[in-house]
């Protein structure tokens, strides 16, 4: 991790920002010689159809159905899809 001073920091807000972004990675961010701070970059978020996008082969339509009906078997029969 690099180490910046809390003085760069506040003149080059942006680039560093630029930076941390670019490569992923986080500074500390020190005054008097004594870490202060540390900016590091958000975890990485995924999408489902990101996460799915590497199952290989698709599953099949029984497949599909006995998934979805054993994803259901832990739910309240009050529980609805707000969108069906």
């Amino acid at each position: 991790m690099e180490t910046i001073s809390a003085t760069d920091l506040a003149r080059n807000t942006s680039k560093i920002l630029d930076r941390i972004v670019s490569r992923g990675e986080g500074v500390a961010v020190e005054r008097n010689r004594a870490v202060i701070a540390q900016i590091v970059p958000p975890a990485r978020a995924m999408t489902a159809a990101q996460a799915l996008s590497g199952l290989e082969p698709g599953l099949s339509r029984e497949q599909a159905a006995q998934w979805l009906q054993d994803s259901r078997v832990e739910f309240d029969p009050a529980v609805r899809d707000p969108w069906a």
